[in-house]
Parts: structure tokens; sequence; C-alpha cells
């Protein structure tokens, strides 16, 4: 009997022995991957068409993340759906830290446009950090008959319903930043959108429409050339890739501020400890001058890290701004 009680307590012992050595292996296991992350290419996932805003500031932030971590990082452009089919590829991604989206002002405008989306827009991915915050632009022709946007404004609201303005697409930031333009000046303007910039400032320049809200940095080079005109940035404060455009509120319409702006996000379930790693390789890149210098010529805006935590707070805090335009402007959800 005794021996049959030292044998149990001998196979007890050795079952928690074995026990312990089976979670220390995989504990040591888990902390060398961390510790080797990176250790194969990453991917940044964006929604929007190869050349434009989000693929160059996706580019720059690959080769900042590359010098920093030592590992290759490519571009794999999804457009479409606004950003949407990125952003599901991206939430559907095995959650290691090996595929990352980078995502726009359009990603929180997402969820207060559409009525259901194939993924969770805040609690369906980890945020990482925001990397850039941009100014639109309003402008017109350089020949058309209102130089200012006061004397656009009150053009639109002696011909209400008559003018047009143009987009990059039906729920992009460029459109709502122009419904709320109406809204916060009480004008009736017909929206139009566009497939891209390129589209819509092809329409500005052919008289198809006689206003545009438009990304600044594909706009400078017409308004330095003179073939448009600047009428107001949408910012509260000047751009500096546009000294000599006012803001909306310096032409007269005060409070208001539309930034979009640009993140690095990953799935959710990405380690914390891959997060953060992340996080401080996008702080770095930001500081490094060249990264810094190549994003303000990209896009022309305030480039500017946040913590995880922050993005999450911006995000939450853009929705329901958005969610507010929508529902004000009565657009129908999609």
């Amino acid at each position: 009997m005794m021996g049959s009680v030292r044998n149990l307590s001998s196979g007890k012992s050795l079952a928690l022995f074995m026990a312990w050595a089976i979670s220390a292996i995989l504990i040591g296991t888990v902390d060398a991957a961390a510790q080797a992350y990176p250790n194969r290419v990453i991917r940044i996932v964006h929604g929007f068409a190869a050349g434009g805003a989000a693929d160059t500031l996706s580019r720059i932030v690959a080769d900042g993340l590359s010098r920093k971590l030592g590992q290759t990082v490519i571009v794999d452009a999804k457009p479409g759906a606004g950003g949407n089919i990125a952003s599901d590829a991206v939430a559907k991604s095995a959650p290691d830290g090996y595929t990352l989206g980078l995502v726009t002002g359009g990603h929180a405008i997402s969820a207060a446009l559409y009525k259901s989306l194939p993924y969770q827009p805040v609690d369906g991915f980890e945020m990482i950090s925001t990397i850039v915050y941009y100014a639109l632009v309003v402008a017109t022709r350089s020949d058309y008959q209102t130089k200012t946007l006061g004397e656009l404004i009150a053009l639109a609201k002696a011909k209400p319903g008559t003018l047009s303005f143009g987009s990059v697409g039906f729920g992009s930031t460029h459109h709502l930043a122009g419904e709320l333009l109406k809204t916060t000046a009480g004008i009736d303007v017909v929206h139009v959108p566009y497939r891209g910039d390129s589209q819509a400032i092809t329409a500005l320049l052919s008289g198809d429409v006689p206003l545009i809200v438009g990304t600044s940095v594909l706009l400078a080079p017409q308004i330095e050339s003179g073939a448009v005109r600047g009428l107001a940035v949408t910012s509260s404060k000047r751009s500096a890739l546009l000294p000599n455009v006012p803001s909306v509120d310096e032409a007269g319409l005060k409070g208001f501020d539309v930034r979009t702006w640009a993140g690095l996000l990953a799935p959710k379930g990405t380690p914390a400890d891959v997060v953060a790693v992340l996080n401080k390789a996008v702080q770095s890149s930001l500081a490094d001058p060249d990264i810094k210098a190549r994003l303000e010529a990209a896009i022309g805006g305030e480039v500017r890290g946040s913590t995880s935590v922050e993005m999450r707070e911006l995000v939450i805090a853009e929705i329901a701004k958005w969610t507010a335009v929508i529902d004000t402007a009565k657009i129908p959800r999609l």
C-alpha cells in the first residue's frame, strides 16, 4: 500500500514537472518569437488607387519602417468601395504583425455611412499610430466668376440648387467636407462624384463643374500655374503647402475645421508587444528628417504620430462627427 502511495506521489511529481517543462518551453518559444519580430516581409495594405495620396503615403511609411525594423516592407493596393475592401482584407488577416493597414479619414466615414460592414471599424483592429493630418482645398477654375469663398457662397444663395461641386467620390472625406460646408454656409449645392482626384480636377478644368473639394497636394501645381484658384483650405489655419490660400475660418465660416488623416493599424489580436514594436518604429521613422520631409512634401500636412489609445480615440470621435454630418445633410446610408 505504501509503495502504491509512493508511486502515485512520484507520478504526480513527474506530471507536475512535465507540465512545468512544457509551459517553460512554450513561454520561451513565445518570447523568442516576440524578440525575433519581424523576421520576414511586412505588408502594408491600403484601399486606394496606385499613385494617389494614400499610395504615396504608404510607400514613404513602408520605407521608414523598413529602415527602423531592418526588414523589407511592401505596399499592396486593394482599391475599391472607399477603402472597405482593403480594410476587410486586413481585418481578416493573421494577427501576427506581418499584415498592416494604412487607413485615412475615410475609414471613420465608412463606419458612419454604411449600414453594415464586413468588419468592425474600431474593435476589429489594433490601432498602431496616426501618421499625418492634412487639409483639403475648395477650388474653382481661375476664370470663374467668383474670386473668394464669400462671393461663391453669395452666388449659391442667390441661385440655390444650380451650382455643383465635384469630389473624389460619394462618401469620401472630400464629399462630406463639401456637405459640411453647405450646412455651415446655409447653401444648396449639388454634389457630383468622380473616380479620384484626377477626374475631379479634369472636370473642373473642362468646366463640367464650377467647384471641387480636392486634395491640396494634387491641386497645388494647378493653383501655382494659375489654372485653378484656391478659395479656401478646410483647416482652421492656412496650409504650409498653400500659404496664399486662406482658411475657411478666415473666409468667414468661423470654427470650420476639416482635416483628413492617415494612420496605421493591424488585425485584432495582434500581440501587444508586436504593436509596441511597430508603434516605436513609426515614432522613430516620423522623427527621421528625411521621412518627415517626404511626408510633408507628399501631402502638405502635419506629420504627427500617436499612441495606440490616441488613435483609437480619434477614430471613435471621427465616426461620431461624420455620423452627425450625414444625419444633418440627410445623406442616404449605404
